[in-house]
């Protein structure tokens, strides 16, 4: 096993698609029983097909993904750290909802109902919508993570 101090880079594992997750579990599983120097395992939605592991040397990477049924290969190089940042950082729950979107509740009290958008308020995460159905438009505010987007603002 490495020393703790020596420096990490992050590989890229390619595997077969939609077995990200499973292949993650296997290696965390691997990983801590054959107490290989293996830091971070990464598995995010965004990356079909790929996950991410930090350690010091490929060659760890490689000792690990050879029993793991879906773990195809590394492929060849490494990242940084700054070129998955973006992965790391949480996104607002709003980002791509805009004034005038149609959109349907997924939860709460008015699940179901359809209502256009009236403001968006990304420091809350929250929107401001009126439902289609109600017999006095009355601006309600939801989580943003609790609407689909049907259709977005025509464009006039």
């Amino acid at each position: 096993m490495a020393s703790e101090d020596e420096e990490s880079a992050i590989f890229v594992v390619k595997t077969t698609a939609n077995q990200e997750r499973s292949v993650a579990v296997m290696l965390t599983q691997i990983a801590k029983k054959d107490r290989l120097d293996i830091r971070s395992i990464l598995a995010p939605d965004e990356l079909k097909g790929y996950i991410l592991i930090e350690s010091p040397r490929a060659s760890i990477v490689e000792q690990a993904i050879q029993t793991v049924p879906h773990a195809r290969s590394i492929v060849k190089g490494q990242s940084s750290l700054d070129e998955i940042m973006h992965f790391l950082t949480p996104k607002p729950t709003v980002t791509g909802i805009t004034e005038g979107a149609i959109i349907e509740i997924t939860s709460g009290p008015f699940k179901g109902e359809k209502a256009r958008v009236k403001r968006v308020d990304e420091g809350h995460e929250e929107i401001t919508v009126e439902l289609f159905d109600a017999v006095v438009p009355i601006p309600i505010t939801i989580r943003g993570d609790t609407v689909r987007v049907l259709k977005k603002e025509e464009q006039s």
